[in-house]
């Protein structure tokens, strides 16, 4: 896997020589003579035959469970674009092989038959939030860094920018994957993906929309600001006690691919509108606090803290009807840390969105 990486590392950090002056260093100083033999090495391995190349690239994918030796796979996707190719067609998504490997893993639907375990840890003095997928079974590990978020102010608004680098997060900058809105109140929250996912799905078309401009990755792929989904708290203007309220209106695809680049592939042709409402907790007379069971993946009480179910009775193409079976969780087991554990049909960049929402004040809902 040595020779592998040093080729990724090679094709990112040189470029190359017109053709006819490719021995002369005074054109090209970066690029000594002694560099020809890894062009050689390079086209060597470009030349594989497909049957060797998949082979290759398929032990390479069953032998790295989890990260960090899942790298080695997105290794081999960086030696060429045959081996890219190889790669996407080797690689499961996170729907069936429940592991997220390439980026665009993280818009892709979590895994159906258990929770993919993460957990947010969140920066108080920059209004920055890191989420990080769990590599142990413990609460909190060092995690493999997955997205990134900073709160800004707009106007009367907030809006959070959600990006995959951590070093480019400002309004104008190229690097944001979507966006999270909310409204004056902080009650009503609308997600917004810089890919189009489906056909047919909303654009953002004001003045705050061109703040948040979005780095087109594909021409295949049309680049904006797409409605993807809502989060809406309920009004407690009485006060009456009880935890918050929350509604979720997410898009989600009714037939996902199993490609998992998707900067090559085109909008998904349908899509459905999922419908999750928190799960209502139970009064504990002995503890005199409302509860939830958090099987263990939540330590600290606090209101922040939720499960997403859907709807009994509710028939949908996911067949997620089912009120015990949660949808996302989020919970808080330090001052700054909280666990985000999501499923199908739900992607992390969905789940992330929505746990955003869960910061900050909320009077008219407490």
């Amino acid at each position: 896997m040595a020779l592998w990486r040093r080729s990724s590392s090679w094709l990112s950090s040189c470029s190359r020589s017109p053709a006819g002056i490719a021995n002369e260093a005074k054109v090209s100083p970066e690029i000594a003579p002694d560099d020809a033999p890894e062009e050689v090495d390079e086209e060597r391995w470009s030349r594989l035959l497909p049957e060797l190349l998949t082979d290759i690239v398929r032990r390479v994918d069953a032998g790295a469970e989890r990260w960090p030796p899942r790298r080695d796979v997105v290794a081999c996707a960086c030696v060429c674009r045959r081996w890219r190719d190889a790669a996407i067609s080797v690689v499961r998504p996170p729907l069936e092989c429940g592991r997220i490997t390439f980026p665009s893993s993280l818009k892709q639907s979590g895994p159906r038959d258990a929770p993919m375990h993460c957990f947010i840890r969140r920066n108080k003095s920059n209004s920055t939030f890191y989420l990080y997928l769990s590599l142990t079974h413990a609460l909190t590990d060092n995690g493999k860094f997955l997205l990134v978020a900073r709160r800004f102010r707009n106007g009367a608004n907030t809006e959070y920018i959600i990006s995959y680098d951590s070093d480019d997060l400002y309004p104008g900058s190229n690097s944001g994957v979507g966006k999270l809105r909310s409204d004056f109140l902080g009650t009503k929250f609308i997600m917004y993906d810089n890919q189009q996912p489906y056909c047919g799905t909303k654009t953002l078309k004001s003045r705050s929309s061109r703040r948040f401009p979005s780095k087109q990755i594909s021409p295949h792929v049309s680049g904006g600001n797409f409605e993807v989904g809502q989060v809406s708290y309920k009004f407690n203007f009485l006060k009456s006690r009880g935890p918050r309220r929350m509604q979720c209106s997410i898009q989600c695809p009714v037939g996902q691919g199993t490609m998992s680049d998707a900067s090559k592939e085109k909008p998904q042709s349908t899509s459905s509108t999922l419908s999750l409402r928190n799960k209502a907790p139970r009064w504990h007379e002995h503890l005199q606090c409302w509860c939830l069971n958090f099987h263990g993946r939540v330590t600290v009480a606090s209101v922040k803290n939720f499960q997403l179910v859907a709807p009994a009775g509710t028939s949908n193409p996911w067949g997620v009807g089912d009120e015990e079976t949660v949808i996302l969780q989020f919970g808080k087991i330090e001052d700054d840390a909280f666990t985000m554990d999501f499923r199908h049909p739900l992607s992390a960049f969905q789940a992330f969105a929505i746990c955003l929402t869960s910061f900050g004040t909320k009077l008219a809902c407490e």
